[in-house]
């Protein structure tokens, strides 16, 4: 991380235990419940969390005035479960091959790859988690995208009983 503030560092605490939260991260199904800012919805994850191993979202806006998908893919760099989840992520097609990020209409300086670092603490049952995204500034949408996907990340699991 360089001094130019060119990353967005978000802390929450959540109340469940930290192979869940792990687990929101590295299980497609589980990931696809809670990703993506408020209106957007996540119809593919595809996940090899393995160091090395790829991974291809698609996050899914239907609204009838501005219908939008936006596909990413990555490689896994670091995982070590159930403490520090390290990945890749660019902007994709379908396919899976890379388009720019001004392709999809990101400001000219957004770089190609950015790094997302999930690190996770567990203290009286409940789960602390740090989510570093390098490459995505604070105050910008992408930072307030996370916001929101955290949010509904706390519905979620508020809406079920872990033990």
């Amino acid at each position: 991380m360089n001094d130019e503030k060119k990353w967005v560092k978000i802390e929450r605490e959540f109340d469940a235990p930290i192979g869940t939260i792990w687990d929101m991260w590295t299980d497609p199904a589980l990931f696809s419940a809670w990703y993506g800012p408020r209106g957007m919805s996540v119809p593919v994850a595809e996940m090899d969390v393995v160091v090395g191993g790829t991974r291809k979202v698609c996050m899914e806006m239907k609204s009838a005035e501005r219908p939008m998908k936006m596909w990413f893919t990555g490689v896994y760099k670091e995982v070590t479960r159930p403490h520090r989840l390290v990945y890749t992520e660019s902007m994709c097609d379908e396919d899976g091959t890379l388009i720019t990020p001004q392709a999809m209409g990101m400001p000219d300086d957004f770089p190609d790859i950015t790094e997302i670092i999930v690190e996770l603490s567990e203290a009286n049952g409940k789960t602390l988690m740090t989510m570093v995204h390098v490459g995505v500034e604070e105050g910008t949408a992408g930072a307030g995208g996370w916001n929101q996907a955290f949010d509904k990340l706390g519905e979620y699991l508020a809406s079920r009983e872990f033990g």
